[in-house]
């Protein structure tokens, strides 16, 4: 594993070193063996609060090392526990996120003897309440399968010193609002509690209220994609976005190619057509079992598959910090999701690109993400394309048929 798609740390460039934040000597040797020296700017602000044991809300994009900004202080805290209850719970919308954010913590964490656990759906429940039962002190969870252990009584959040609520709006738009309130009535009152969001719509500003106590707001960067980002729209009918697809990849020199579409079915279907044209792709969707979501996650990351079509949700922890370029099949459901999607390229300083295909369907979104960024985003046509196929005819049924089933 490489501790940089998770760690974000810079190499020796910045004068700032993590020996600034006086952490204990072995989480520090972790941070020597991951081979990085200095922080980013999310955690140059973020962990000084948190290891302070202040609330903090943090607001930055994906990819800037959040992860590291609230693992290295829980690390540091737990240290000095006794208990083998669960000293941490850090919640991520899915169980992508979930394992990605528990393998930093185990590469950060590797001098320590801390144990870690992840807890999510789509798997058999016996081996994780096992895990639980062995002692462990930072559980990464999804709520619906934490919430199954709740009912079931296996396991124990009375010892909860820290919470942390990753990808906070992220769990607002796949509505599991309702069962962090759920998850907060079986924690200890008086705990340390993080939240970290790439956006701060209304409803998330409304739970910082509930949760935080008088936090520390930090902030990296502003809701807008990276500057190393070029970005476009291509307008097209719908029955040509295939088509107008197949063309940006043939005509484009790309590395890894991430495209999003709106819907599980959409994905299958646009992978299995991306393997029938010759492109290494494979999809990412919910209906997959755990091991081939893993096995599509693993491919894109080794290069196996060039192009992963993936769906929001199945898309949320996906930290491959080379993807060249992100393409919208679909136009995302709201302006926040744009910039989450076109977050996915253009990390660690490399350059990307951004592609998203609109019908005349989807002015009011594509008004809404101009009136975010503060200004229009370029309009493009490809060039050789032919934008006035028709629409297939739909097959008219013959009127013998047409009667016969009416009168069925």
């Amino acid at each position: 594993m490489d501790p940089g798609l998770f760690f974000m740390g810079h190499r020796k460039k910045e004068r700032m070193s993590f020996e600034a934040f006086h952490l204990h000597p072995v989480v520090e040797a972790g941070v020597r063996a991951a081979g990085f020296t200095a922080p980013t700017p999310i955690q140059i602000q973020a962990i000084p609060p948190v290891m302070q044991q202040r609330d903090v809300m943090g607001l930055a994009q994906t990819g800037t090392g959040k992860t590291a900004a609230f693992a290295l202080p829980i690390l540091h805290r737990l240290l000095k526990r006794q208990s083998r209850r669960p000293g941490a719970l850090i919640i991520a919308p899915t169980r992508e996120l979930a394992e990605q954010i528990e393998q930093a913590t185990r590469v950060l964490g590797r001098k320590t003897s801390l144990k870690t656990a992840t807890v999510y759906g789509g798997v058999g429940i016996n081996p994780q309440i096992q895990a639980l039962r062995r002692g462990v002190d930072i559980v990464v969870a999804c709520p619906g399968r934490l919430l199954d252990h709740i009912g079931r009584k296996t396991v124990d959040l009375s010892g909860i010193e820290v919470l942390v609520l990753d990808e906070a709006d992220q769990m607002f738009d796949m509505g599991f609002l309702p069962d962090i309130r759920r998850i907060l009535k079986h924690l200890p009152g008086r705990r340390q509690n993080l939240l970290f969001s790439a956006t701060m719509p209304a409803q998330i500003r409304r739970l910082v209220k509930e949760i935080l106590q008088d936090p520390v707001t930090v902030q990296v960067g502003n809701a807008a994609p990276a500057k190393t980002v070029r970005h476009a729209l291509y307008p097209v009918s719908a029955h040509l976005k295939t088509p107008l697809l197949l063309k940006l990849l043939h005509h484009t020199d790309t590395g890894p190619v991430l495209v999003f579409t709106r819907t599980k079915h959409r994905a299958k279907r646009l992978g299995e057509k991306l393997l029938r044209e010759g492109f290494r792709s494979a999809s990412l969707q919910g209906n997959l079992s755990q091991g081939r979501r893993q096995a599509a996650l693993d491919g894109f990351r080794n290069g196996t598959f060039q192009i992963l079509v993936a769906t929001d949700i199945a898309a949320r922890g996906i930290d491959v910090h080379q993807v060249s370029h992100v393409i919208n099949y679909d136009i995302p459901s709201t302006p926040e999701a744009y910039i989450h999607r076109i977050g996915r390229t253009g990390r660690m300083e490399n350059s990307g690109e951004a592609f998203t295909l609109i019908t005349g369907e989807d002015k009011k979104l594509v008004w809404a993400i101009d009136k975010l960024l503060g200004t229009p985003i370029e309009r493009r046509t490809l060039a050789g394309f032919n934008y006035e196929v028709p629409p297939p005819q739909r097959p008219i049924a013959n009127s013998r048929t047409f009667r016969r089933r009416r009168a069925g």
